[in-house]
């Protein structure tokens, strides 16, 4: 018999959580930045993002998907990217140091 054990997951199965995203169908310049946005304009941007992103039912899935890639732009699930780089590379020392 044919085993399907190890047939990869279909991609909605990946993908659906983004559907009830708050971000869905909005202005996506909230969560990304424009070019050369520096200081309280980038500031007020991204918190503007990150409020959304407080009250968004699958705010646990985008930010583990966010560092699973290790998405180098933009507020997703609640973090923007210098929070996400710094995350990034603390698992990465604790990684080095373990192995």
């Amino acid at each position: 018999m044919t085993s399907t054990a190890r047939l990869p997951k279909p991609v909605t199965d990946v993908w659906d959580w983004q559907k009830d995203g708050l971000c869905r169908g909005r202005d996506s310049a909230v969560f990304f930045h424009p070019d050369n946005e520096r200081g309280s304009a980038r500031a007020s941007r991204e918190n503007r993002a990150k409020e959304l992103c407080a009250r968004c039912p699958v705010l646990a899935q985008c930010r583990e998907h966010a560092l699973a890639v290790q998405e180098p732009y933009g507020v997703w699930g609640g973090m923007g990217e210098d929070e996400r780089r710094r995350i990034i590379s603390a698992t990465r020392r604790r990684v080095s140091a373990v192995a």
